[in-house]
């Protein structure tokens, strides 16, 4: 009898072993959904959010006042649009670790940042008294974004108008032609910033960027559905969310950050360094293409850090995702990141006259480790 009664305990004892496991394994699959959640949530509120807010309200601002120079021009306002032109261009960079979404979907980033300007279709506009009639009338920035080529749109058709060799413009050295043509490409700019801001966030956006998009017919939420790119990356794994898993969504958060530290390295900086296009250079009127490098880097730093400064949660991010699933690659994405901006910031300015330098080959196999640990980090959450 007392064998049999021990081979029971052994059984009962197997099963309460097994039942416990089975637990914990739940409790464990559920804590990671949640945890993975949280950090959706905090990419988008902290993340996507500030920026695309911020760069709407830049946007706007500099549409305005773009507007006013056109009517009445002056130096102080040139170096003022200029100012207001780099905020805006900072928030812009600053968001290209999250070009899927909506800058994806609509086309938002050829249109709004293609480069470099196509100066002879700007002289073949410049010479059209009836496109300049258009881009000057009531809708033109609707005539902007529908019959200009993304050549002549964007930050870099902007910035071909108020900047020349890193300096703002004399208001004098601008034509009247080319201020209609400046004023009615900030208002498109504007109203794509707008979709971007929008299209993550909805109806926490401002009415009146929600209303220009409703009359101006810009779509602006996924695949033209009821959710927004914010709610359909927190609804990851629910019904209707395009993301069939959480563990889904956070892959492409990271991809979206392989991405840009790959163009930053091999396009970029790569391809006037190599030989292979030396007019391929970003923000050449301007001369700040090294501070957009940088802030690419600093959008992928706020993306796995949880959030931009002031707003950053690193309980809730990549980072903390991470070092728990394995604490040394953690260390080495972190170290890259601070790793790519130090080789960025070491890189002589501006570089449109050091396409050259021996420091720009440094920075770009500084953002190919970059890109290649990131990988790493997908392959480890897909594993997971």
């Amino acid at each position: 009898m007392k064998s049999i009664f021990k081979t029971l305990a052994v059984a009962l004892l197997a099963t309460m072993t097994l039942a416990s496991c089975e637990k914990e394994n739940n409790d464990s699959t559920g804590n990671d959904d949640q945890q993975a959640q949280a950090i959706a949530v905090q990419f988008v509120d902290h993340a996507v959010a500030p920026t695309y807010g911020a760069l709407a309200a830049k946007a706007e601002l500099l549409a305005s006042q773009l507007a006013a120079l056109k009517a009445n021009p002056t130096d102080a306002g040139v170096r003022e649009a200029c100012e207001t032109f780099l905020a805006a261009r900072e928030q812009w960079e600053k968001s290209e670790a999250f070009l899927f979404g909506a800058a994806g979907d609509y086309g938002v980033d050829p249109h709004i940042d293609s480069w470099p300007l196509d100066e002879d279709a700007f002289n073949t506009l410049m010479a059209s008294p009836a496109m300049i009639e258009a881009l000057d009338g009531e809708d033109g920035d609707v005539v902007a974004g529908e019959r200009l080529g993304n050549a002549l749109l964007g930050f870099h058709g902007i910035e071909y108008i108020l900047f020349r060799d890193g300096q703002p413009r004399s208001a004098s050295a601008i034509t009247t032609d080319q201020w209609k043509y400046v004023a009615a490409v900030a208002g498109d700019l504007r109203n794509r910033c707008y979709q971007l801001e929008v299209g993550w966030i909805g109806d926490a956006a401002p009415a009146s960027h929600i209303e220009k998009l409703d009359d101006i017919e810009l779509s602006y939420t996924v695949a033209g559905g009821d959710y927004s790119y914010g709610e359909n990356m927190k609804n990851a794994g629910q019904a209707g969310s395009t993301y069939p898993t959480l563990k889904a969504a956070l892959m492409n958060i990271v991809q979206g950050c392989i991405d840009i530290a790959d163009e930053v390295g091999t396009s970029k900086i790569g391809a006037a360094y190599s030989g292979a296009d030396p007019t391929y250079i970003e923000s050449p009127y301007s001369q700040k293409s090294i501070i957009d490098f940088h802030n690419n880097i600093v959008s992928i730093q706020n993306t796995y850090l949880g959030g931009v400064e002031g707003q950053r949660d690193e309980s809730k991010s990549l980072h903390s995702y991470v070092k728990d699933l394995d604490a040394a690659l953690d260390s080495r994405v972190v170290e890259a990141i601070n790793n790519a901006l130090s080789k960025i910031d070491a890189m002589p300015a501006p570089f449109v006259n050091n396409i050259a330098a021996a420091a720009n080959g440094e920075a770009m196999e500084a953002c190919a480790a970059l890109s290649e640990v990131l990988d790493e980090v997908v392959e480890k959450i897909r594993n997971n």
